[in-house]
């Protein structure tokens, strides 16, 4: 498709959703949905205005979906007001650790002896779908930085995390299938787990506290109100992802520790400034000071670049669900999908959510809530193209590319319906902290 048609649509598209963004409020419906089904719409299933083949177009999906994610996961970070090691965060890094190595085992066991998949593929398939969204899970996540809803909080660390946690299974499930190479499990440990792993979180950290250490000092200097906070945004998104990727550590946990990294910059001069954290959420102006007084620049800093993040974030999200749902007319929609969806949503999810029971001590309306907004996306789509892009064969690729956009389609509906009145009776119903 040339670019100006997509030009055409992609902006018909964002015009549609901003006039009609208040009527959309009011439906127990996420948006989401709507652009999914408009995707379908413009495809040439229907209209044939927008052709999408995940195959001839893989680079560009591939990077497309990368940087959404990559937004997304510092926007996740910036929502973390706390250190990695709290203990609050502790059942995410549980979820993002034990139960992503449960969800790669059942999906890749069910991928083998199920579905007839190569070992390596249903390793690959286990770790493409294996990791929660940052980008279409915005409903579930932590409304702002004062927010302790322990669900929202699990649920947006977890996707934070999982989506750099999933990277050593995927490269894995590579070398299994490529027979020029025999799979080194001691080598992918220290060097794609630990290695990466640590050395992504440690890189992006650095990056994010020192950065927002040196703009906290300029603008207390310059005073007024921050500038080029989109640049300051991408940035950062560029600068610790570029550092992680040079350094062969996960440009993903990088990102989402430099969010993480930037807000506490904020959090410690808040607490020597005696900032209380009702005036932490994303609407500064209840603030009770001007922006340009140096007691509250760190929280103003901190909420600009939080809604100058939101704002690409949405785009982008509007951007890949529609090149989602235009994509599904390439692939269809296979019969194996039809079963294998709610396997994953419903038994293989709510098995790897089980430590938080047993071992973190949620109530069952809690576990319940977190196992069932396991919401997949933009990460899987990521991770499959990754995948095509570094040699996947086309035979497995197709079948992997159809349950993965299959999956995505199957949740962005599911849980864009369920999303509302299910949070509605979780905020009713759960216990006061």
């Amino acid at each position: 498709m040339s670019f100006d048609r997509w030009m055409l649509v992609l902006g018909a598209l964002l015009l549609g959703i901003a006039l009609v963004n208040p009527l959309v409020k009011r439906l127990p419906i996420t948006t989401t949905i709507i652009y999914l089904l408009v995707g379908v719409a413009l495809s040439p299933l229907w209209l044939g205005l927008l052709e999408v083949d995940p195959f001839r177009d893989v680079a560009w999906l591939h990077h497309g979906a990368e940087l959404a994610v990559l937004v997304s996961l510092f926007g996740v970070g910036m929502k973390l007001r706390m250190r990695l090691g709290h203990a609050l965060l502790r059942p995410a890094l549980s979820l993002a650790v034990v139960s992503m190595v449960v969800t790669v085992g059942l999906v890749a066991a069910t991928g083998y002896w199920l579905m007839g998949l190569p070992v390596g593929a249903a390793v690959l398939l286990g770790a493409v779908l294996a990791p929660t969204d940052p980008v279409l899970a915005s409903d579930v996540q932590l409304r702002h930085a004062a927010d302790r809803d322990r669900v929202r909080l699990t649920l947006s660390a977890e996707a934070g995390l999982n989506d750099g946690t999933a990277f050593p299974f995927v490269l894995m499930g590579l070398a299994l299938l490529n027979p020029a190479h025999s799979f080194e499990p001691v080598p992918w440990l220290l060097r794609d787990v630990i290695w990466a792993g640590l050395g992504g979180l440690a890189i992006g950290s650095a990056t994010g506290f020192g950065v927002g250490t040196l703009v906290l000092s300029l603008q207390r200097r310059r005073g007024g109100s921050l500038d080029f906070g989109e640049y300051l945004v991408m940035g950062l998104v560029g600068v610790s992802y570029g550092l992680a990727s040079a350094l062969h550590t996960y440009g993903f946990l990088a990102v989402f520790a430099a969010g993480v990294g930037l807000r506490a910059v904020e959090r410690r001069a808040s607490a020597v400034n005696q900032i209380s954290d009702t005036a932490l959420t994303d609407d500064t102006a209840r603030l009770p000071l001007p922006a340009d007084d140096p007691r509250v620049v760190p929280v103003y800093l901190a909420g600009t670049l939080q809604s100058t993040n939101q704002q690409l974030e949405h785009i982008l999200e509007a951007a890949l669900v529609l090149v989602v749902g235009a994509s599904l007319w390439r692939v269809g929609v296979s019969g194996e999908a039809l079963w294998f969806a709610p396997l994953l949503f419903l038994v293989i999810r709510p098995l790897a959510c089980v430590p938080l029971l047993f071992v973190h001590r949620f109530t069952r309306l809690e576990a319940g809530a977190v196992a069932w907004f396991g919401i997949r996306g933009i990460g899987s789509l990521f991770y499959v193209t990754y995948s095509i892009d570094h040699g996947l064969p086309r035979e497995v690729a197709g079948r992997l590319v159809s349950l993965t956009l299959a999956v995505i389609a199957v949740s962005i509906l599911v849980h864009g319906i369920s999303v509302t009145p299910l949070l509605d009776a979780y905020h009713r119903r759960k216990p006061p902290r």
